[in-house]
């Protein structure tokens, strides 16, 4: 299975020299659902915004490439490089009101990308923007176009981030916590609909989390981050029958379970963190950090 998605060695630091990325590799194929776990802070989200060329200014890309579709985008000229992100990569991100324009109408917000930057006609934008509000199970799609995301429910807003996600067919999506400000009910639901849309439209998805209940109903690989390091990368299925990391084992033993719903919170063990810092500290130096 070729990779749609390939980063190497992708190094991103602060503009004082910090590293915030140390050396991250992974492999996203077209159909194929990756996730990126690990605690707050690990550089998760920032492996997506060096994709999609977002990182903010106070960070940059020291060393490393990432291939989409076959081209490095980091050899290419700047405006090249949005041209091909904003036709072949597509972002859910992880507040559905924030992301949102709240003074503007639905509609509008759908189509714009598909207009301004895709060059389609307004009338073939917003009829394609009615198709996928109804195919991501929205009620009276007409209705909700004409809306503002202040009238609509965050589960509602969701829903149309992941439309308007889908909405100029990209090969690739990023999902930054799509889940995180929903109650646990919608976080089903919209869980079980970005499944279903990737798996419609054979979309590759990087799928950005720190909750491995998730992981594990969602993705077929992922990479396990620590302090923008990755520690281990696996196949789901072996991933949980058998993590080789002990971080990764940590992490998974601190998992809540419903199966036992008395037994105490097993926090990660300080010698695991210590033992996974000490990783890190050698990392840089070996790399002249």
């Amino acid at each position: 299975m070729s990779s749609y998605l390939t980063i190497k060695n992708l190094t991103v630091r602060l503009k004082n020299g910090a590293p915030i990325l140390r050396a991250v590799s992974l492999d996203v194929a077209a159909g194929q659902v990756h996730g990126l776990v690990g605690e707050s802070g690990a550089g998760k989200s920032m492996i997506g915004k060096a994709v999609l060329g977002t990182l903010p200014r106070a960070l940059q890309v020291t060393s490393g490439e990432i291939w989409l579709d076959g081209v490095d985008l980091l050899s290419l000229p700047a405006s090249e490089r949005r041209r091909r992100i904003g036709a072949t990569a597509a972002l859910i991100p992880q507040d559905p009101l924030t992301a949102l324009n709240p003074s503007k109408r639905i509609g509008p917000q759908i189509t714009r990308r598909l207009v301004d930057i895709l060059g389609w006609r307004k009338q073939d934008a917003e009829a394609r923007a009615l198709d996928l509000l109804g195919e991501v199970h929205i009620p009276d799609p007409a209705r909700v176009m004409r809306s503002y995301p202040h009238e609509l429910s965050g589960g509602m807003r969701q829903r149309i981030l992941i439309a308007s996600a889908f909405a100029a067919e990209p090969k690739l999506i990023i999902a930054d916590e799509p889940t995180t400000a929903l109650d646990v009910t919608v976080q089903k639901q919209i869980l079980r609909l970005i499944g279903e849309m990737q798996a419609r439209h054979n979309t590759a998805l990087l799928f950005v989390t720190h909750d491995l209940g998730v992981v594990s109903k969602v993705c077929d690989t992922l990479s396990v981050l620590y302090a923008g390091k990755v520690v281990e990368e696996a196949r789901m299925q072996r991933f949980f029958m058998r993590p080789i990391h002990p971080y990764s084992a940590a992490l998974l033993a601190a998992t809540p379970t419903y199966t036992n719903p008395d037994s105490s919170l097993t926090p990660v063990p300080q010698t695991v963190t210590d033992a996974v810092e000490r990783e890190v500290r050698e990392h840089d130096l070996r790399a002249g950090a």
